[in-house]
């Protein structure tokens, strides 16, 4: 699921609703919002906030509102009676720190069907030792405006694995390169992971698609242009898509096998290839010709076997470590992007992954 972010005491609620309405015809279904900046005039605040989660309900987008145990003392909230969330449209509530654990544990069970999000970029919570209601405990990451100061990724898999066996919903922000305005004054970009802060939105989004731990990817900044929201949109969120750089003159044939099926890592893999074999059996038959068949193949490389190749003509290769092209039996017919080759390793036994044109 895709979501968007919005702050309404930085921008205008006639351009959040634009954005909203946007948003949702494209197919993003969720907003994020944060209430943590609160100031003194509460209630003009919570006025322009509950404007714009009405055109997001009414736009069948779920709401998340970000808080903590001081927002409630300053609202005058008990974790016991959680309706002013309720009345304001909100559908869940992240907890942005921990109370004690009990106490979101007894949260996840309110009357009113709301989410408990969980701060999942703690390595731990200890709402799990009070047996929540998991029907509605759900889980998001932070996002990092300072330069620096993103999750690193071993970090981040440990902390995205320890939720996602718990059975949660997970969830992680990318940045937009044009979107301006967070929640806080300054901001260099709002990734969770601090190796996205200067990566383009999509492949932020491949990436965290390829780890298989989350499950909702939220632009964490607002508002960004059209392009951007529109290329993220169109993203396959069910597997790995590749972009590719096709060598010139690919056969149409070859331009088939790469770009109009579906394609599978073996089980039995190896350290020099990955090796998309079923559709050497669909086309067993076609010619073949032997074309861009290079002495050596490097990482990114994509091979397709040629005529010469017996019974793997057909069968599709992604180099992941040099070797040589023996008997020249492997057309080299593209080669993964620069930007996307660090996603590569993600796809491992039996993995499912496609590819596309690098625009």
């Amino acid at each position: 699921m895709l979501g968007i972010s919005f702050y309404p005491d930085k921008e205008s609620i006639a351009d959040i609703q634009a954005y909203i309405r946007k948003a949702a015809k494209l197919g993003y279904r969720r907003c994020f919002t944060s209430l943590l900046e609160l100031g003194k005039n509460a209630d003009d605040t919570i006025d322009r906030y509950q404007q714009v989660i009405e055109t997001a309900r009414e736009n069948h987008m779920a709401v998340i509102l970000d808080v903590n145990p001081s927002i409630f003392e300053a609202l005058d909230i008990s974790y016991k009676d959680l309706h002013f969330f309720k009345d304001i449209g909100a559908t869940g509530i992240r907890l942005d720190s921990n109370f004690d654990g009990l106490e979101e544990s007894l949260m996840s069970f309110n009357e009113f069907g709301l989410d408990i999000e969980l701060n999942m970029s703690n390595d731990s919570s200890p709402i799990f030792d009070f047996q929540p209601n998991m029907t509605h405990v759900i889980g998001c990451h932070n996002f990092y405006p300072q330069p620096f100061t993103g999750l690193s990724l071993d970090y981040f898999m440990k902390c995205s694995a320890y939720y996602k066996q718990k059975g949660m919903r997970t969830a992680a922000f990318v940045t937009a390169a044009t979107g301006v305005d967070g929640p806080h004054d300054y901001n260099d970009g709002l990734p969770t992971l601090e190796m996205h802060r200067k990566m383009d939105i999509v492949t932020q989004a491949k990436h965290l698609i390829a780890t298989g731990l989350i499950d909702d990817i939220i632009i964490s900044n607002a508002i960004p242009d059209d392009a951007e929201l529109e290329a993220l949109s169109q993203l396959d969120q069910s597997q790995l898509k590749l972009a590719v750089d096709p060598v010139a003159s690919i056969s149409p044939v070859e331009q088939e096998i790469l770009f109009e099926n579906q394609h599978f890592n073996r089980g039995d893999i190896n350290e020099y290839s990955i090796r998309s074999t079923f559709v050497r059996v669909k086309y067993q038959t076609a010619d073949i010709p032997e074309f861009n068949a290079v002495d050596q193949l490097q990482p990114g490389d994509i091979t397709i076997g040629n005529n010469s190749f017996g019974q793997y003509k057909g069968e599709l290769g992604l180099v992941t470590k040099p070797m040589p092209n023996v008997g020249g039996h492997k057309n080299v017919v593209g080669h993964v992007t620069t930007s996307n080759q660090f996603l590569i390793p993600y796809i491992t036994s039996w993995s499912k992954f496609k590819f596309e044109v690098n625009e």
